[in-house]
């Protein structure tokens, strides 16, 4: 049997890779290893995973429907999809709407129709957002809360692209599950992010900006975490609900827990072993103050367990950063 990850060479779906690999799955890579950031890092991730045996990659593009339908009929063993690949950013949503509207809500009814038309797919897994929650104020979110009003195009497309999945789930009785990942961090992780952004900074000497005056919190969620939260959903794929009802969820992966910026930027320091000079901005268009992932559905259904804290996890990112940088 063949797992699809789609963005394949970005940071979650490296590591996805590298854990279906592990346990012995054979995957078939999607990604068209564009420039939103530095395609070296992508390079780097996708020069690691050709190493192993099972690993085989499509540089094609998601909104491509010809290359997609082609490469998932050239693989009949193909049981189950991991859809991670999007354009990401919210703040570049504002700069260039096109891209999130294609990549992300056309490259997801792409997936869906190539989906639909495997006839042995156990399972369709999709990356969705905490931004959904928008100018949801209650905490933590969770997912019952309404998700109808969203502050960045990033967070509409993903909402976007959670309805079209219902549709198709009902339509095509496909299982489908879909993800909200909250502040995903770690090593090989992608340079846009904040803490990579931070990090970077403090050790170039530079000034870092801490927005909205430093009165943030997020629910940092290391990688290990959330990609053992994929492979544990995966492999429980939705039974048809009662009254006809589709094999349609959503789930929250997320720490669990809440974190002030200013302590995220503390610990940071302490594993890069340099202070960071902090210039406080104000709240930055499309941004929110405050995510915190309830978890008690993903933990109920499928032992979701996130273990790992900052302060390990920015440990383990500041070595990597620092070794893949050459940074001293």
């Amino acid at each position: 049997m063949t797992i699809v990850v789609t963005g394949a060479a970005g940071f979650i779906g490296y590591h996805v890779c590298e854990a279906l690999l592990a346990r012995g799955e054979r995957v078939l890579g999607i990604d068209n290893v564009n420039a939103y950031y530095d395609p070296r890092l992508k390079e780097a991730r996708l020069e690691r995973l050709a190493r192993h045996e099972g690993f085989a990659l499509r540089r094609i593009d998601i909104t491509d429907r010809e290359a997609i339908g082609s490469a998932f009929a050239g693989d009949g063993e193909i049981d189950g999809i991991v859809h991670l690949a999007a354009q990401a950013g919210v703040r570049y949503s504002i700069e260039n709407p096109y891209a999130y509207v294609e990549s992300n809500v056309m490259g997801q009814v792409v997936l869906l129709e190539a989906a639909k038309a495997l006839g042995r797919l156990r399972h369709f897994v999709y990356a969705s957002s905490s931004s959904v929650y928008g100018l949801n104020d209650a905490v933590p979110f969770s997912e019952s809360d309404r998700t109808d009003r969203p502050v960045s195009l990033y967070a509409a497309t993903k909402k976007s692209c959670e309805a079209i999945t219902h549709a198709y789930s009902h339509l095509f009785r496909l299982p489908t599950t879909g993800l909200r990942f909250f502040t995903v961090y770690g090593p090989w992780g992608r340079p846009d992010m904040a803490y990579y952004l931070f990090a970077k900074a403090i050790l170039e000497g530079r000034p870092i900006e801490v927005f909205n005056n430093g009165d943030m919190r997020r629910d940092f969620t290391y990688v290990d975490d959330v990609v053992a939260g994929i492979l544990a959903v995966l492999d429980r794929p939705p039974a048809e609900a009662a009254a006809g009802e589709p094999p349609y969820r959503i789930y929250n992966l997320g720490n669990n827990r809440t974190e002030p910026l200013g302590r995220f930027i503390d610990v940071l320091e302490d594993a890069l072993g340099r202070k960071a000079e902090r210039v406080m901005k104000p709240m930055q268009a499309g941004d929110v103050r405050e995510t915190f992932a309830d978890i008690a559905s993903s933990r109920r259904d499928f032992g979701y367990d996130p273990k790992t804290s900052i302060d390990e996890g920015l440990r383990r990112f500041a070595d990597w950063f620092k070794a893949f940088h050459g940074a001293a």
